[in-house]
């Protein structure tokens, strides 16, 4: 019978897909949506391993509330594990720490 190795393979590949490696091609695209109700006027990913934030990533952009802007969270280094922090119009700031950029495909601020 065929199936014993189809589903073998099947389950090679899960495993891999869930003890993914932190460096790789992986997909670091990371959705981020406002629905706030302010502008989101400011945007920053950092690796963890960093003791400071980045540059912000919009530069002149803004992500209106309701919006969302697609971006690749990839410093080069390989890493999964960033620290995303969002401003706001209104001086609010919002943070997670620690989001994998390599397993989660949004993060939503509301």
């Amino acid at each position: 019978m065929k199936p014993f190795p189809l589903l073998a393979a099947a389950a090679f590949a899960l495993a891999g897909c869930m003890d993914a490696p932190t460096g790789g091609a992986q997909n670091r695209v990371v959705s981020i949506g406002n629905y706030t109700g302010v502008t989101m006027t400011h945007f920053y990913a950092s690796n963890t391993n960093r003791t400071s934030w980045e540059e912000d990533i919009f530069g002149s952009r803004v992500l209106y509330s309701g919006g969302s802007f697609d971006i690749d969270i990839n410093d080069g280094s390989g890493a999964c594990m960033f620290d995303l922090k969002a401003v706001f119009a209104d001086g609010d700031v919002v943070i997670r720490n620690d989001f994998n950029v390599c397993r989660e495909a949004s993060w939503t601020v509301s």
